[in-house]
């Protein structure tokens, strides 16, 4: 076992041994259908929240709406960019390669 900075007897200054910044810490990691999951629950549950009465909120919700579309479109680039094809993309959608490519704006074949 190697000592750490303050068994080592090095200057304060020149000690970086500090454990929370290990690299070896584990993440939790969440899978997207997980991450999806939470994201429906929150949009539900902030929808209940402006039905009980925030009527200033509404446009806030609405706002999401093109978030989401650039979301989705920055999605669809980086899944291009990975090489995946229309078809591909299209498939888990249940709509065609040529409904994908026109709906993201992809170069015709």
């Amino acid at each position: 076992m190697q000592p750490t900075c303050s068994q080592s007897g090095m200057p304060k200054a020149d000690c970086t041994d500090k454990p929370s910044l290990t690299p070896d810490s584990p993440r939790r990691v969440v899978e997207n259908d997980q991450y999806a999951a939470f994201l429906r629950r929150a949009i539900r549950a902030y929808g209940r929240r402006i039905a009980s009465g925030d009527v200033e909120a509404l446009a806030d919700v609405i706002a999401l709406i093109d978030d989401l579309d650039d979301t989705i479109a920055r999605a669809v680039t980086g899944l291009r960019a990975q090489g995946y094809s229309w078809a591909d993309i299209a498939r888990p959608l249940a709509i065609t390669r040529q409904a994908a490519q026109q709906r993201w704006g992809g170069e015709t074949a």
